[in-house]
């Protein structure tokens, strides 16, 4: 770390402290150089992950939007809202882990069905329609008796 006074490359750490709900380290320094003390902040670096659309577009993946839409399935329902919080943070981790630098909507929106299914049963009626855009009412009927013949099971 280099010294914002002198330049100088050598400075040793007075404290350390967490912010940013422990995803930063605030760290106080001291220049062995001049004696000037400077803050830094250490913080994990995310890679970036591309969302590779039914069209071949790419845009950058945003839990914000993955929350909205499953607050959109889970209008007027009773899901609590840490549980919307949850599933989000559930699937931003495994796109995270999955330690690819590009992932397909449609993965993301089998992953966010997939937990809707688990949460509200209406919800996820709701998402898979508009996700797998039914045309009409034997498609969605078709769906509906998928999951009640896995329920039966």
């Amino acid at each position: 770390m280099r010294c914002l006074y002198c330049n100088c490359t050598e400075s040793k750490v007075i404290d350390s402290r967490s912010a940013d709900d422990d995803r930063t380290i605030r760290r106080r320094r001291e220049c062995m150089g001049c004696g000037r003390r400077f803050t830094t902040y250490e913080t994990i670096e995310i890679t970036p992950v591309l969302v590779v659309k039914s069209d071949g577009n790419r845009q950058a993946f945003d839990v914000g939007k993955i929350k909205r839409g499953i607050v959109k399935a889970c209008e007027k329902r009773p899901v609590p809202a840490e549980k919307i919080d949850k599933l989000a943070e559930e699937i931003a981790k495994r796109v995270y882990n999955s330690m690819e630098s590009e992932i397909s909507s449609k993965e993301i929106g089998e992953l966010v069905m997939e937990g809707l299914k688990k949460l509200d049963e209406v919800a996820y009626v709701r998402y898979a329609s508009v996700y797998r855009s039914f045309k009409d009412i034997s498609s969605f009927m078709s769906e509906l008796q998928n999951m009640m013949d896995k329920k039966k099971e």
